[in-house]
C-alpha cells in the first residue's frame, strides 16, 4: 500500500450473469456513470467449451472496458480496477471462473491481458475481496462477507485484511462439499454437493423446478404456478424471489431446505474463529430481501451456536447495502489505496506461460 491516491478509475465486476461497468473517483468515493450487461459466458452459452467461453469472456472485456474507455465518462482515467467471479492470485491469475466459463479452462493472467488491451494499469481481484473492502470503511468490526447470487462466495474481513493466502486460497466455502452423496446437485466447477450447488440462485431454482415436478399438486397450488404457466421448466428465480417475498408455502419450503447448509456454514465460520458478523449480498439474496435473512437466522437458532443465545445468533446475520454496487465500490477503493503505477510492477515472470 502506498496510500490513497487522487483521480479518475473506470471499475469493472463480472459474475456468472452480469458484467457491470463505471466511474469512480477518490473525491467522491461512490460509483456513476454504471453500465449493465448480461456476461457473455456459461448463463448464455451452457454447452459451449470453457476455452472458448474464456476467449468470449476476454473479448467482451477487453471491447466493452476499450469503448467504456473512449466515451466521455473514461476522460482523465489513470487505471482500471475489475473485480472477478473466481478465485484470484496476488497477481491477478485468475485460477478457474466456475460461473464465468465453467470447468476445464486453464488459469488466465486476466490483468495482463487487459493491460495489453487498454494501455492503462489494470488491478484485478476477487469480486468478494473487492466487496469486502467496501464494507471494511463501515464496519466496525470483523465480518465475514457472502455473496449469494449464481454461485456462492466468500471472505472473511478481519484486523485490516481478507484473509486469504497470495495464491488465492481461502474464502471459498461455495465449493465446500456438504453433501458426499453421488447423485448431488453439480457445481459449475464440476464437483458435487458444493455448497454453491445448492443454496445459491441457481441452485434454489433448481430445486424449486425438480421439486415441483415431484410434487405437481403441490406446486399447482403454489404461486409459481402462474407465472410458470404450470410448467416447472417455467420457473425463474424472480418469480420465486416473489413467491418467498408474498410468504408461498411451497417456494418457502424449498428455499428453507436449500439455505440449511448456508446455515451450517455461517455456523462453522463461528465456531473456527469466532466472526459474529455476517453480510449478504449478491442478486439472489438482495431480491429475496428480510426474508433470506429470516429463514437463514430461523434455521441457525436450530443448528445452534455454541456459547450464543437465539438472539445473539440471529443478530449475527444482515443484509448488505440496497444495490449491486458492492464490487464495484471495493475494487475502487482497492485502486484508491494502491498508486496505479506499482500495480503491473508486482507481476512477477511466474506466470508467463498463463499469458
Amino acid at each position: 500500500m502506498s496510500g490513497t491516491v487522487d483521480g479518475a478509475y473506470v471499475v469493472a465486476d463480472i459474475g456468472g450473469t452480469t458484467l457491470r461497468i463505471g466511474r469512480m473517483t477518490h473525491a467522491a468515493a461512490t460509483v456513476s456513470d454504471v453500465l449493465r450487461m448480461g456476461t457473455d459466458g456459461l448463463g448464455r452459452h451452457p454447452r459451449a467449451p470453457a476455452a472458448r467461453l474464456q476467449r468470449r469472456v476476454l473479448d467482451q472485456l477487453t471491447t466493452q472496458l476499450g469503448a467504456y474507455l473512449r466515451s466521455p465518462a473514461g476522460a482523465g482515467v489513470r487505471a482500471v480496477g475489475l473485480s472477478f467471479a473466481g478465485p484470484m492470485t496476488a497477481d491477478g491469475v485468475a485460477i478457474a471462473a466456475p460461473t464465468i466459463w465453467g470447468e476445464g479452462a486453464m488459469p488466465l493472467y486476466v490483468g495482463d491481458v487487459l493491460e495489453r488491451s487498454l494501455g492503462l494499469p489494470v488491478l484485478v481481484a476477487n469480486d468478494i475481496t473487492a466487496a469486502a473492502w467496501r464494507y471494511a470503511a463501515t464496519e466496525t468490526e470483523p465480518f465475514c462477507l457472502f455473496t449469494v447470487s449464481s454461485g456462492i462466495g466468500s471472505k472473511v474481513f478481519r484486523h485490516g485484511e481478507v484473509l486469504i493466502d497470495d495464491a488465492g486460497y481461502g474464502g471459498e466455502l461455495g465449493h465446500w462439499q456438504v453433501d458426499p452423496n453421488p447423485g448431488a446437485p453439480r457445481c459449475d466447477c464440476g464437483g458435487r454437493g458444493h455448497l454453491g450447488a445448492i443454496a445459491s440462485g441457481r441452485g434454489v431454482l433448481a430445486a424449486a423446478r425438480r421439486t415441483a415436478t415431484a410434487r405437481p399438486a403441490d406446486f399447482a397450488r403454489s404461486a409459481l404456478a402462474a407465472s410458470a404457466h404450470g410448467t416447472p421448466h417455467g420457473i425463474t428465480n424472480e418469480a420465486l424471489a416473489a413467491a418467498v417475498r408474498s410468504g408461498d408455502v411451497f417456494v418457502t419450503e424449498v428455499l428453507r431446505t436449500a439455505l440449511a447448509p448456508l446455515a451450517m456454514a455461517v455456523g462453522c465460520v463461528f465456531a473456527a474463529i469466532g466472526i459474529r458478523r455476517h453480510l449478504f449480498i449478491g442478486g439472489f439474496a438482495m431480491a429475496i430481501g428480510a426474508p433470506f435473512i429470516e429463514i437463514l437466522g430461523e434455521i441457525l437458532v436450530r443448528h445452534g451456536c455454541f456459547g450464543l443465545s437465539s438472539q445473539q445468533a440471529r443478530a449475527m446475520l444482515a443484509l448488505g447495502a440496497p444495490d449491486d454496487d458492492h464490487s464495484l465500490v471495493g475494487i475502487g477503493r482497492m485502486l484508491i489505496r494502491n498508486d496505479p503505477a506499482q500495480i503491473s510492477a508486482r507481476r512477477p515472470d511466474a506466470y508467463a506461460d498463463h499469458r
